[in-house]
């Protein structure tokens, strides 16, 4: 029996790795049997796991195998259990490893979504899409109120935050309505023109794009950037690639991306230099400290310490690392609260969006925002995998345990000892 937990990591976590439609099918089709526990606030209610044919219970003791979405408080894991959530450990991430240990005490088998991937290595279960979606949407709304409260009306102050809306498919209408008026009356002169920047080109970038993409949209190479007309009736978009956010620091050799990875301390970061020319920065990539970052407080400095009102309004950081690669995400924002200006001169920040700074996007949980569209694209993505997990024998070595190659790449613990790949973890539970 499979168990799907309550989630308690935010009151904003409503979300479900498995909706009671594909639970049914599998249930009929393959014969998996689910519990489900009791949860007040889950998007799909308790009911509609029942009918699908599934117990609700509080009491998950029974089951071998408990699915969740976010980590799980150490303090009730079970003893023995096969545990499949983002456990958010891959990167050594210090909060996480007194659960990761806890797991390792207790025996447990670990399998994290994010490390489900096809043999080149390809993510196959993500919620990466939706961060955009719901990023993308947040980040118009703050772009509106920012403009509304420099006294200029615009139709980006209809949008509302993607929470506030009841589905994908009402948000989408909006902001195409949105792009309508912008088409037909245009934008204030002094908004003119209104540019947004996407850093990086992974499903977070997709689908901030996919929204970005319902008003009229012209897309433009970064390097055109600073000789972009003041179109009143059109938004530009420019997608930056890491060939255009970082440069050879030794120009003897061209760019290469290989080597980028392999040996970032051979290059430097540019982008700054786009920053006078962009309206709006949204961010959607993975980072880590041996790269170099794209918005540095530094730069922010030199932008706004001028006396001039520069165009960067709002950095919609839909990657939301605290001191990552903007470094202006110095601290988290939730839904009902979600943007504050960063000011350059001081280093403070100011809830909502009067400052002399940058509005700053930074919701860490961004996919809940869209939770019944977010559940079902993941629950599609997951349910192949179910019978696969539901029949496999944990007592067997893992590679012999009849567990889907896939998930075998995703399990991070097996009987509670660290699995080759992912024995580079130690040194950080040391």
């Amino acid at each position: 029996m499979i168990a799907i937990r309550h989630e308690d990591k935010s009151k904003w976590e409503t979300r479900v790795p498995l909706i009671p439609e594909d639970l049914k099918r599998l249930t009929r089709e393959h014969g998996t049997r689910f519990k489900v526990e009791t949860s007040p606030n889950r998007v799909f209610p308790d009911a509609a796991f029942t009918e699908a044919g599934a117990t609700v219970d509080d009491d998950l003791s029974d089951c071998p195998i408990i699915m969740g979405v976010k980590e799980i408080p150490a303090k009730k894991l079970l003893p023995g259990k096969t545990y499949v959530f983002f456990s958010h450990v891959i990167k050594g991430q210090s909060y996480n490893m007194p659960m990761l240990r806890r797991l390792m005490e207790l025996k447990c088998n670990l399998i994290d979504y994010e490390r489900i991937t096809d043999d080149k290595g390809r993510r196959l279960v993500f919620f990466g899409r939706f961060a955009g979606l719901a990023g993308m949407i947040d980040t118009l709304w703050a772009l509106g109120r920012r403009l509304e409260h420099e006294g200029f009306d615009t139709p980006f102050s209809t949008i509302k935050q993607a929470y506030q809306y009841s589905s994908l498919a009402e948000a989408r209408a909006d902001v195409a309505k949105v792009g309508e008026q912008i088409k037909n009356a245009g934008l204030p002169d002094a908004c003119c023109p209104l540019v947004c920047g996407f850093a990086g080109y992974g499903q977070v970038s997709k689908g901030a794009q996919e929204i970005f993409d319902l008003l009229p949209v012209k897309e433009v190479p970064p390097a055109d950037l600073a000789s972009i007309p003041s179109d009143r009736n059109v938004c530009f978009k420019a997608e930056f690639y890491e060939k255009h956010m970082v440069e050879r620091i030794d120009p003897s050799a061209p760019f290469d991306l290989q080597e980028y990875y392999d040996h970032p301390d051979r290059y430097r970061g540019v982008f700054p230099a786009y920053l006078p020319h962009l309206s709006v920065v949204v961010t959607g990539i993975y980072w880590e400290l041996k790269y170099p970052r794209l918005v540095t407080l530094e730069a922010l400095r030199e932008l706004f310490g001028h006396g001039e009102k520069p165009r960067l309004r709002i950095i919609g950081d839909l990657s939301c690392d605290i001191d990552g690669s903007n470094q202006a995400t110095v601290r988290t924002t939730e839904p009902d609260n979600s943007v504050y200006v960063y000011e350059p001169g001081t280093g403070q920040t100011i809830d909502g969006v009067a400052g002399d700074g940058p509005v700053v996007l930074a919701i860490d949980h961004l996919p809940c925002e869209l939770p019944a569209d977010a559940s079902t694209h993941f629950s599609r993505s997951l349910s192949p995998f179910i019978p696969g997990l539901a029949t496999a024998d944990f007592g067997k070595p893992l590679d012999d345990s009849g567990l889907p190659p896939e998930l075998i790449r995703a399990t991070i613990l097996h009987h509670g000892e660290l699995t080759p790949p992912y024995r580079y973890l130690e040194k950080f539970l040391k």
